[in-house]
């Protein structure tokens, strides 16, 4: 595919969802240059996410949305798939071994679907409605069994990384999920191959540019 002659790419993205941060990773590994359009999830009289605008791109009003080669894309793990599949030449993201790709999906679907969606703002925002406790216990339960899983997952696949030496997509995974562990204040101490893993990506110069803190709307 010749993706010079669209139009460059732009994602909708907030600083701290880990989803977004998923995807920034993915543009920064395939070295695609795009424009950051931020989505304050969590104003006060309500998140641009609800605006018309953004229901538009995104029916369920949620980030990341990626423009690129002429189509607006949803879902974070689809749109590294397919970042991926259409740009083959330099970085790899799925490995090319079966079983290996298999295991990177694995791990990055325990996150994605099992550990992710208990603290999306959302659930988060209804929860708090009930009780501050309720809130703590919840993350502390959904969190703890989500990690857990990972962890074991980990001891089949992990060689430097997630899956063997070469970075996949259970680490562009990883690395937000421990980010958000740690601001909900879970334990990480249980989970030293998580932690391992996240110390040796939490510095490579992709992982660092993605970084919330290094995002336009970054709270200064």
């Amino acid at each position: 595919m010749n993706a010079n002659k669209f139009k460059k790419p732009i994602l909708w993205s907030y600083y701290l969802s880990s989803c977004s941060w998923r995807v920034r990773i993915a543009l920064n590994l395939k070295k695609i240059d795009y424009e950051y359009k931020a989505v304050d999830l969590l104003k006060k009289m309500g998140g641009d996410q609800f605006s018309e605008g953004f229901s538009r791109l995104n029916p369920k009003q949620e980030v990341p949305v990626l423009f690129i080669d002429n189509q607006y894309l949803t879902q974070s793990i689809p749109i590294i798939e397919y970042l991926d599949e259409t740009r083959k030449d330099g970085f790899r993201i799925l490995p090319e071994d079966p079983v290996k790709r298999a295991k990177s999906r694995i791990i990055a679907e325990i996150i994605n679907s099992g550990v992710q969606p208990y603290q999306n703002a959302n659930v988060i925002k209804r929860i708090n409605n009930e009780s501050k406790e309720m809130r703590i216990k919840w993350l502390d339960f959904y969190l703890n069994k989500g990690l857990n899983s990972v962890e074991e997952a980990l001891k089949e696949t992990k060689g430097k990384y997630c899956v063997g030496n070469k970075i996949s997509i259970a680490d562009l995974c990883l690395v937000p999920q421990v980010y958000s562990a740690k601001r909900y204040k879970i334990d990480l101490a249980k989970y030293p191959l998580i932690n391992s893993i996240n110390l040796e990506l939490e510095n490579l110069p992709e992982f660092v540019k993605a970084n919330p803190e290094n995002q336009p709307d970054a709270l200064k």
